[in-house]
């Protein structure tokens, strides 16, 4: 078993799993799918080519908020013309973000030569990866460790990566930890529409996955125990 962790940090990054035109979401931590998109990326592989990106489903995935993000809106005017190059009308588009948001993602399997070459790709992508959007690229550094073991304990023996400031201001912090429901006992899941199917242009499609969540305990000040009979 391999599982490689990766941070996801940056002044701005987006992870919608529900966007539609007009409106751009971002969900308040990363999607598998964004994160498959990433490793498909860094591999050379063309949206089109829909088995090789299905495949990558089979990857343990979990992802620990070291770092809660600052939902951000901003909007951009897209022109639509007509055939003759006349102007149609102009479209408004709100597009979300998370500033100053800190993840740590790991990705694991048994394959560890499949594991391998995902890393090595990783380290040289093919293409240029970003973090949702294309104006959010990846930190040069974004790779931490890889570790011999499974996802989920090698993100709970992971130190707390949040920004000093952050650790400043949070002395005592609960980091929620959100992963394939099949990594770890859990009583309850949630579904989200982000297995891939195909990251085609033509029809992106995706399908239900399944994920639980869990948290831990990343900073927690020692205070003395207060004896009331002493203070009084």
């Amino acid at each position: 078993m391999k599982t490689v962790l990766l941070k996801l940090t940056g002044p701005m990054q987006s992870w919608g799993t529900s966007s539609h035109f007009e409106t751009r979401t971002t969900d308040y931590y990363p999607s598998k799918s964004a994160v498959l998109g990433i490793v498909a990326a860094s591999l050379g592989y063309r949206r089109d080519n829909d088995e090789a990106i299905r495949k990558l489903n089979d990857l343990d995935f979990a992802v620990r908020v070291d770092q809660e993000g600052i939902l951000s809106r901003d909007f951009h005017i897209a022109r639509k013309l007509k055939a003759n190059g006349s102007l149609d009308r102009n479209y408004v588009t709100n597009r979300y973000y998370l500033e100053d948001a800190v993840f740590v993602v790991a990705l694991g399997h048994e394959d560890d030569a499949w594991m391998d070459e995902i890393i090595k790709a990783l380290e040289n992508p093919y293409f240029q990866p970003f973090m949702g959007r294309r104006s959010c690229p990846l930190p040069g550094d974004f790779i931490l460790e890889v570790k011999d073991l499974g996802a989920i304990d090698a993100l709970e023996q992971l130190p707390w990566q949040a920004a000093d400031w952050y650790r400043n201001k949070h002395k005592n912090y609960r980091g929620e930890i959100y992963a394939d429901k099949d990594l770890f006992d859990a009583k309850t899941w949630i579904m989200r529409k982000d297995q891939v199917i195909s990251f085609s242009q033509k029809e992106r499609k995706f399908g239900p996955r399944f994920e639980s969540r869990k948290s831990q305990i990343l900073s927690q000040e020692e205070t003395e125990d207060l004896d009331f009979f002493e203070e009084i």
